[in-house]
């Protein structure tokens, strides 16, 4: 009796160790400039508040869209963010690839209560605003979603176009 119980137990902690970790390297690749220390990723790293130029609002709402649906930035610049939540409920910003967006809201809907942070998402409380600051230096279509479970399939996704220098 009690070595099915160990292997439950060990297939548990497996599980949640598979989880944080799928969580933890979501979005990286295995190049040296998206493993780099300044948190590179394909569509972008962490931008300097300092150095931002424009602030674009972007409102959220509980018909499951953003305003606005497109975003135009040029290739180096750094925007700041600000998201409002015009909402009754939970809504967040996630930037990312199209395949990237997609395979984090399925990871979100298998396992809903995983918390996370990262410089690329903001969580916006009803009716909250929070700030994301962002370089985009590299040209190139990206989105941004909400990735609460159900927002994204429902159409809560947008567009970053970087257009080059």
């Amino acid at each position: 009796m009690r070595q099915p119980i160990a292997v439950l137990a060990a297939l548990v902690v497996a599980s949640i160790s598979t989880v944080a970790f799928a969580h933890e390297t979501h979005g990286r690749h295995a190049t040296p400039a998206a493993n780099a220390g300044d948190g590179q990723k394909p569509f972008g790293r962490p931008g300097d508040p300092a150095q931002a130029r424009r602030t674009i609002a972007v409102s959220m709402d509980d018909r499951m869209r953003y305003e606005p649906a497109v975003i135009r930035v040029r290739e180096g610049e750094t925007v700041k963010l600000v998201a409002t939540n015009n909402g009754q409920v939970l809504h967040e910003i996630v930037l990312g690839t199209l395949a990237g967006l997609r395979e984090h809201a399925e990871l979100m809907r298998r396992f809903p209560g995983m918390e996370h942070e990262e410089p690329f998402m903001a969580h916006v409380n009803p009716a909250g605003r929070e700030e994301l600051v962002w370089q985009f230096n590299r040209p190139g279509e990206f989105f941004y979603g909400c990735l609460v479970p159900g927002h994204f399939e429902a159409g809560m996704v947008g567009k970053v176009v970087v257009e080059p220098r």
